[in-house]
């Protein structure tokens, strides 16, 4: 078995024994498959987590006392060796990534976020990078301003695309747990490539056109944004409901520091907490340009079907971007649940 394919039995079988664990049993199940070296940066607000035992006391933990019930759906799961890197000690590093639902019913609050009642499908995506054969880093987001909108206490305005929208991918099992062919794989990664810094980072602020993205994304391309985004279900879509206002706010966005970009098969993954820098000049989902210089954390998965890619999974850490903005996300959230007579313990 190669390597990759022993970080991804390893990744299977850590999920699988934290996803079985209950709150009392997390601190021992995070230490036995964790280190003390072990960094998580986490969505805002939980941010940068050190070590097995901060990890599962500031997050494992809490979640599950939250929503005991709480069950992993996996959509898509891959490993590679990914191309960039930010700091030397992740040159050349392998990584496993996956992302789906995490289901259940919130019996106590987290974060703050009260329990309703409400049936909750929370967006989860999560990178590990390896070294040797230890887990030594994660980038986790949570897509928090959905889970807003699923309880009824939206924080951003009604999402200019399809909201609650993120399945599994159309006619494919993204779980690959197998081994993939190297061809396919080498096409992916040339293709996210060119995507990431030639597409992305091409536009003249001019004409949407100019910056290609037609030849990297198929014209039925289906693209899951996050909650206050939502999803667009084909190019023109994506170009008229988020590309167009998202360039106007950002006109000077740039992909930057990416930590990881690897792919597996026609699956492709990147992530970076600092990914995309960019300038808020303009606005954006009813807040004013506030001149803020931002550093914008993402994770993104797609799948390619030939010479472009069709779908496209997308995490923004929106709670951290706000922040930049100058919005609280949670105290606008924590308002509402104020006013409405909900808990937050």
């Amino acid at each position: 078995m190669d390597k990759n394919q022993k970080n991804k039995a390893r990744v299977l079988a850590y999920w699988q024994a934290i996803d079985q664990a209950t709150a009392e049993d997390l601190p021992a199940v995070s230490a036995e498959h964790l280190t003390e070296k072990f960094v998580c940066k986490g969505p805002a607000p939980v941010g940068q987590l050190e070590g097995s035992g901060d990890f599962a006391k500031k997050w494992l933990v809490p979640l599950k006392q939250a929503i005991p019930d709480l069950t992993r759906q996996t959509h898509l799961f891959l490993g590679g060796q990914s191309i960039d890197h930010v700091g030397e000690e992740a040159k050349n590093a392998y990584w496993v990534a996956g992302t789906g639902y995490l289901t259940g019913t919130a019996s106590g609050s987290f974060l703050g976020i009260p329990a309703t009642g409400h049936s909750l499908r929370i967006r989860w995506s999560e990178f590990i990078r390896f070294k040797g054969d230890q887990m030594v880093e994660s980038q986790i987001i949570v897509d928090f301003v959905d889970w807003f909108e699923q309880i009824d206490l939206p924080v951003l305005p009604k999402p200019r695309g399809a909201s609650h929208v993120y399945p599994a991918a159309t006619g494919y099992d993204g779980v690959l747990v197998d081994a993939q062919a190297a061809s396919e794989t080498e096409q992916t990664i040339k293709l996210g490539h060119a995507l990431l810094y030639g597409g992305l980072n091409g536009f003249d602020q001019n004409d949407l056109t100019s910056m290609g993205m037609a030849d990297y994304f198929h014209p039925n391309l289906k693209w899951y944004g996050p909650g206050g985004i939502g999803a667009c279900l084909s190019f023109k879509e994506f170009e008229q409901l988020h590309q167009r206002h998202w360039l106007v706010a950002f006109p000077d966005r740039k992909v930057v520091g990416i930590e990881s970009h690897f792919a597996e098969g026609p699956l492709l993954a990147a992530s970076g907490v600092a990914g995309v820098c960019a300038s808020h000049t303009g606005e954006y989902l009813g807040v004013p340009a506030s001149g803020a210089a931002l550093e914008i954390s993402g994770i993104d998965f797609w799948l390619r079907d030939g010479s472009q890619f069709t779908e496209n999974w997308v995490f923004v850490d929106m709670i951290d971007m706000f922040t930049q903005m100058g919005v609280d996300l949670f105290e606008r959230m924590a308002l509402q649940r104020d006013e409405k007579g909900l808990s937050s313990s």
